[in-house]
């Protein structure tokens, strides 16, 4: 474990009205139903509702900036809270759950041991409660017994801050406190802030002992060898890791050790907007009993309407690892053979697949794109590129280049070969062309892990300089380049510029 000061609780239990310490899961989805404005699914899971958030509020997320942080936290990218203002923050969350019933749940975040923290959650809602308990790493009766938190995080989702007394930037809060080993989230009750907690802090501690955090997928193929799947929000991370040929390490968050990868978390955490059982049968079956369902619509009959965004386009479903039955135990595996960077790209000039060199492995790990669609925010008329360096700028709390160098040490240690993969559009920009099929998504990824697109010819483009095969097996040879697949050539070289020239204004910044 690693070595660490013991944390604090920044709640007093002692002045709680009820405490329930680790309850069973069977406990919490009693308690979610009866006391929590919960449903249950008619295929078991429990339907939960998050309220007016119903996806993470990067700007109201803040690391305390202390002695010990100041010359290491990414300050640009992380706003700043005196200790003062934690503390009086703490002091109101202590007193708004005094007489509260309270749940406490104990977990781990790192499935390697030497690397892992024992992280404590003290939460007011039970569905808060079931979900972190599913998604992270569930300690085991015996550990329980000797079990002392490193990190304590209370979650009081229903108490609102107050900008203008509480120094916040609005009514919701996620405050760091790295010296003190506490966070305090207050005014949101979208229960995805608790692991991302987990994964921030993650993320400060593991560089500094020259292990890289991952804002990844991870999975071991037949033949025993790694791969990671980079990705942001709805580029296919978790769906393309849930591979039936293929056995899972895990859907989000991983840390590469000097011995090999290995899960961050015990669960996972998938988007289900248009979930199909045909499409993603491994996520379709993890729903079961014990998952919980995030602001999805229920029709008739308790029967979830994945298809509605009526509540959000962001409906989610937690499950826990051993829900999906190729999941592997410890969710550790070796050091990758592959590394995926997928990208949803909306301008639908990006290949669905291309060898990157060294030089543009670290280009395009800086740049983390994919691209927002029309609709998904307010006022985006048209697809918008979206840049988030490492494939996950808010839970970074190092610079980029922590994180960039460590992977391009380890690429180079151990031999690994970096793809781009794109899963958005294709034959046009959205709205014009068509999404790629999974199908041919699953089809390439699997030629390029056993090696079969080592021998093909490339080509390479001259826009962005990319190797792209010129065949795949299962793959439509006319999908691999994507200026084939546009009516109009001329049109696909201008939306190709604009989009190069985007990424290298936003590569100069971490220049």
């Amino acid at each position: 474990m690693m070595p660490s000061t013991r944390t604090h609780s920044p709640i007093d239990l002692s002045l709680a009205g009820e405490v329930l310490a680790n309850p069973s899961v069977e406990t919490l989805i009693q308690h979610c139903v009866e006391l929590d404005e919960c449903l249950l699914a008619d295929n078991g899971a429990v339907i939960a509702y998050s309220g007016k958030y119903t996806g993470r509020t990067p700007n109201d997320k803040f690391v305390v900036r202390e002695p010990g942080t100041e010359p290491n936290v990414w300050w640009e990218n992380n706003r700043p809270m005196e200790p003062e203002t934690f503390a009086k923050i703490r002091e109101k969350l202590a007193a708004y759950a005094r007489g509260k019933r309270l749940y406490v749940i104990d977990t781990y975040g790192g499935a390697d041991p030497k690397y892992r923290i024992a992280a404590r959650f003290i939460v007011e809602r039970p569905y808060h409660a079931l979900f972190i308990k599913q998604l992270l790493i569930r300690p085991s009766e015996e550990e329980l017994r000797t079990y002392e938190p490193d990190w304590t995080i209370a979650d009081m989702g229903k108490l609102k801050m107050d900008p203008a007394a509480d120094g916040t930037n609005g009514e919701a809060v996620i405050a760091l406190n790295m010296a003190e080993r506490q966070v305090l989230i207050a005014g949101t009750q979208y229960a995805g802030e608790m692991k991302k907690s987990v994964f921030t802090i993650m993320n400060y501690l593991l560089p500094q002992q020259g292990v890289l955090s991952m804002h990844c997928s991870a999975n071991i193929g037949p033949d025993g060898l790694t791969a990671l799947f980079f990705g942001l929000s709805g580029t296919g991370k978790t769906t393309l890791s849930a591979d039936p040929e293929r056995s899972l390490i895990g859907d989000d968050e991983h840390g590469w050790t000097d011995h090999g990868v290995f899960n961050v978390e015990g669960g996972c955490y998938a988007k289900c907007i248009r979930l199909s059982e045909k499409g993603e049968p491994e996520i379709w079956d993890a729903i079961r009993h014990g998952a919980i369902l995030e602001n999805v619509v229920v029709g008739e009959g308790g029967h979830p309407d994945y298809d509605s965004d009526r509540i959000t386009e962001n409906t989610r479903v937690a499950y826990p690892l051993d829900h999906i039955p190729n999941a592997v135990f410890p969710s550790v595996g070796g050091h990758p053979k592959d590394i995926v960077f997928l990208t949803s790209d909306a301008f639908g000039v990006l290949p669905p697949i291309a060898r990157l060199t060294p030089e543009q492995s670290m280009y395009y790990f800086l740049n983390g794109y994919t691209a927002k669609l029309a609709g998904t925010e307010v006022g985006v008329k048209e697809p918008q590129p979206a840049f988030s360096t490492c494939f996950g700028a808010p839970f970074l709390p190092l610079r980029p280049k922590v994180y960039a160098e460590l992977l391009r040490e380890k690429i180079e240690r151990h031999g690994a070969k970096v793809w781009l993969v794109n899963t958005g559009w294709t034959g046009g920009p959205y709205g014009v062309g068509q999404r790629m099929k999974l199908a041919h998504t699953r089809a390439m990824l699997h030629a390029a892990f056993s090696g079969a697109l080592d021998a093909v010819p490339y080509d390479i483009d001259p826009i962005f300089e990319l190797h792209i095969p010129t065949s795949c097996p299962d793959v439509p040879s006319e999908v691999l380049n994507p200026r084939l697949t546009w009516a109009d050539p001329d049109a696909y070289d201008a939306k190709a510029r604009e989009l190069r020239a985007l990424f290298d204004s936003n590569h100069s910044t971490y220049l």
